[in-house]
């Protein structure tokens, strides 16, 4: 008689350097949705205004934008309104921050769960990238209120056809944000300080990022610090969204291939990394 027992899952210890087990991710699907449930839900629980702030922060930055780069600083935005050309790059950066920014703190914010409960880690960003989708979503629609008031009084707003292919680059920015995000965060379990070094840097790597100005801008007013921009992947993401969205500037096309190079190298060193860590973290965590 055989007594031997056939187990449902064997947790075992992974040792593959790239593991991303869409078998095991689609099964704990119910538990990626709670915790997109609860990233959406929770953030602004027990604020007064609660989701207005996902309006709120990217018309101020649009108007501050708009007052300081474009009325003081003078930067041209062709045929279209400084207001809605900020709106554009900020909606678009805000996206790419928003996950890189929650993804870097995914081992330290979530140590009790996972010391207590097995499921695949790789969740965790996942739910951080979806939930920001909505964010995102919610802001889009802003952007268009806006662009259809500009259309109707008379300004000269039109989308490119490229916007078909505007879910690609969203993904793209998720992706590239997933990947930043889950290396950081695998650094962060020994280096403490890098919590402060992401919120500084991001501050930074909008600066570089094209968000208040086109890369021509750069190109012509400061040729010897443009490669900085131009080697920038989110510089070209934004850059292509704002023409995508108002058919204004150029698309570079080495430049979003170049993007989509760097966006895969570093999606696949964050599963790397991320994999390799999450055996040991909460020991060193």
């Amino acid at each position: 008689m055989n007594t031997e027992k056939k187990w449902l899952d064997v947790i075992t210890p992974n040792q593959k350097l790239i593991n991303f087990n869409f078998k095991e991710t689609w099964k704990y699907r119910d538990l990626l949705l709670l915790f997109v449930k609860r990233d959406v839900i929770t953030v602004y629980k027990q604020t007064v205004l609660g989701p207005l702030w996902y309006l709120i922060q990217p018309l101020f930055t649009s108007v501050i934008f708009t007052l300081i780069f474009n009325n003081v600083a003078g930067i041209e935005t062709g045929t279209i309104p400084p207001f809605l050309f900020n709106l554009a790059g900020i909606t678009t950066w805000n996206y790419f921050r928003e996950c890189l920014t929650a993804t870097s703190d995914t081992f330290k914010k979530n140590e009790n769960i996972f010391g207590k409960v097995y499921f695949p880690r790789i969740i965790m960003p996942l739910s951080v990238i979806i939930s920001n989708l909505l964010k995102f979503g919610i802001q889009l629609l802003v952007f268009l209120v806006f662009y259809i008031y500009y259309f109707f009084i008379g300004n000269i707003v039109q989308p490119s056809t490229a916007i078909l292919f505007f879910p690609l680059l969203v993904l793209c920015m998720g992706m590239l944000g997933l990947g930043l995000g889950m290396i950081i965060s695998s650094m962060v379990t020994k280096y403490r300080d890098l919590t402060f070094l992401v919120s500084f840097g991001v501050q930074l790597l909008m600066y570089m990022s094209a968000v208040m100005y086109p890369i021509s801008l750069i190109k012509e007013k400061l040729v010897e610090y443009a490669w900085a921009v131009e080697y920038n992947p989110m510089a070209h993401i934004i850059e292509a969204a704002r023409y995508m969205l108002l058919g204004e500037g150029e698309i570079s096309v080495f430049g979003l291939l170049y993007t989509a190079i760097v966006t895969l190298v570093i999606l696949m060193m964050g599963i790397v990394i991320f994999n390799k860590t999450e055996k040991t973290f909460i020991d060193t965590i």
